[in-house]
């Protein structure tokens, strides 16, 4: 009679995403993972071919904690994006390796875009681009697009260190590129 397996694949995920969370996703090795998950390399090894695996389920629960992330962060700002915004760089300067694992590093054919792990389940983009419809924008995807694009900019400085504004600099900055990319 074979003994029964005491570790579950969720329990690896979770050990996988601490690590991941604290250190990043290519810190993990198996006995790193082993040690996290209080087991030997034999059951990681009998759950999971390989690290890409892992890395899969791992990305997964990082795009789910992302999502719960910014489902609780406020959305009081009037203008069209800034909500988003501070979101995205706030995810970026809190987890960093998180943020580098969805949002920086090249992943699988069946990850998800970054448009995609933005907009979420709740369509978060696409009501922040009916809001700036909504408020006169003339091509409010094409602004949505600028703002993306200097949103993620601000988080990959996060990222590295480099964005050391506070929040009420950080909305006044997003408002001035809304207006400006406005015109």
């Amino acid at each position: 009679m074979s003994r029964k397996a005491t570790i579950t694949q969720k329990e690896i995920v979770n050990a996988a995403f601490k690590i991941t969370r604290k250190e990043g996703f290519e810190q993990i090795t198996s006995r790193k993972l082993a040690a996290a998950a209080g087991c030997s390399t034999q059951p990681i090894f009998r759950i999971y071919e390989n690290m890409d695996a892992l890395k899969k389920d791992v990305y997964d629960k990082a795009a789910e904690y992302y999502e719960s992330f910014y489902n609780d962060c406020d959305k009081s700002h009037e203008v069209p994006f800034v909500d988003l915004g501070l979101a995205y760089i706030g995810f970026a300067q809190k987890y960093p390796h998180l943020f580098r694992l969805l949002f920086i590093s090249e992943q699988g054919p069946e990850s998800k875009s970054m448009y995609d792990l933005v907009n979420g389940s709740s369509e978060n983009v696409v009501k922040e681009i009916n809001r700036a419809a909504a408020k006169g924008a003339a091509n409010a995807q094409q602004l949505f697009m600028q703002m993306w694009i200097f949103i993620h900019g601000a988080g990959c400085m996060a990222v590295t260190g480099d964005y050391d504004l506070d929040k009420e600099t950080s909305v006044a900055m997003l408002e001035s590129a809304y207006k400006a990319f406005s015109l």
